[in-house]
């Protein structure tokens, strides 16, 4: 099996965590396709490191679901379910709706301003077109809020369940359709957060994670059919 992988080194990260970003950007942009066994050994061939940095790298990855260990077989790339799906986004929804509400009460003018400079960020990342960049900029969007809530312990919880929601994130997308609806319920969330609307900026919050999951649920029963 031959991968088409890339390592890039980097002085300020240990190996295994070189190893970890290049296998995890692979996955999620599907140069490591859902259903692929991963082999240890032509991984660190490719590469050009030890098996010890790659067994890590699966390791770590399994923990974020995007590595599937299948008993007597090894390590393959988790393919994208609907249930995945499903069981990922019922904790988002709830965690996001709790910390919309409590950054609607606490965040500052300075933070609230913090936040419509990353709605602008994001704006700018669609127009550029690039999968990972809007999914990175929407990502910095949602930890604004999430460190507006001031909650420590909701905040640790959400960054367990950044990776998980990164690929549906990325996977979203990828739907141009999509981007400019995205932007414009960020845009709604900001101002209801900016007027203190809570019961408002939690209806939009859920409006917001229910559309991410019917569109990647479709998306996915696409792929299927």
């Amino acid at each position: 099996m031959e991968y088409n992988l890339k390592v890039t080194m980097n002085e300020y990260l240990p190996l295994r965590d070189v190893v970890f970003n290049t296998l995890r950007q692979a996955i999620l942009k599907g140069e490591l396709a859902p259903g692929e066994r991963l082999m240890e050994i032509q991984l660190a061939d490719r590469l050009g490191v030890s098996r010890t940095p790659i067994r890590e790298a699966i390791r770590k990855l399994e923990l974020e679901g995007l590595v599937l260990m299948i008993p007597r077989k090894g390590a393959e790339v988790a393919k994208i379910s609907e249930k995945s799906l499903r069981d990922v986004l019922e904790v988002r929804r709830a965690m996001e709706e709790l910390a919309i509400e409590l950054a609607c009460e606490r965040m500052s003018a300075d933070e609230i301003r913090e936040l419509s400079d990353a709605n602008t960020q994001f704006g700018r990342a669609v127009e550029g077109g690039e999968p990972m960049e809007i999914a990175e900029a929407d990502e910095h969007y949602h930890d604004i809020i999430y460190q507006g809530t001031g909650n420590v312990r909701l905040i640790q919880l959400l960054n367990n369940l950044r990776e998980q929601m990164y690929r549906y994130r990325l996977e979203y997308v990828k739907d141009a359709d999509k981007r400019q609806i995205l932007l414009s319920e960020h845009e709604r969330i900001l101002k209801a957060v900016r007027d203190r609307k809570v019961a408002e900026a939690k209806e939009l919050m859920r409006e917001h994670i229910d559309n991410q999951e019917i569109t990647v649920s479709r998306n996915i029963k696409g792929k299927e059919a």
